[in-house]
């Protein structure tokens, strides 16, 4: 019973398929798929980050500085696949930082769809370094409070995820 219930989750959550009296298989990863998750990733983390800018915590934006100097060191080390981690981390201070658990639930379920399609890309030194600067920009513009920047920052942090995802999981240069 609880594997099928876990079963059942993993489904409704769109990663698995069901056919009848066959049992389960992984979902095949689409091109579309990604262009949505990332869409709204973008309007969800603009949206906690927003909210974020005036109830964020002194030690949050010390947790997202500390989170991305580790980062840069393991990957600089040789430990790229920390990264994953340490990313996951840093988006979830700042949606945390939002004060709202439903926009948290919302973007932890669209991050670990899009985890899916990026895994691969991240455990390249390349592709977490890629991000980190990205990571900087949204921090810079967090500390600031910058209400401009940080839609650019977030929406160019995300769409330069998408092209990992098409570059990596897709072959696309």
């Amino acid at each position: 019973t609880p594997v099928r219930e876990a079963l059942h989750m993993l489904e409704m959550e769109g990663l698995l398929v069901s056919t009848p009296r066959v049992g389960y298989r992984v979902k095949q990863i689409e091109w579309s798929e990604i262009e949505e998750i990332v869409e709204i990733r973008i309007v969800n983390e603009i949206l906690a980050a927003r909210w974020a800018m005036n109830r964020i915590m002194p030690k949050d934006l010390k947790a997202m500085e500390t989170n991305i100097v580790l980062a840069e060191d393991e990957i600089r080390d040789g430990n790229p696949r920390s990264f994953v981690e340490h990313d996951a981390e840093f988006h979830e201070i700042l949606v945390r930082a939002s004060g709202s658990k439903r926009l948290l639930e919302l973007c932890q379920l669209l991050r670990r769809h899009m985890l899916r399609y990026r895994i691969e890309a991240l455990y390249l030194p390349e592709t977490g370094l890629r991000a980190i600067v990205g990571h900087r920009r949204i921090l810079d513009s967090m500390k600031e409070k910058d209400e401009k920047g940080i839609e650019p920052a977030i929406r160019e942090h995300l769409e330069q995820s998408k092209l990992e995802i098409q570059r990596y999981a897709f072959g696309k240069k």
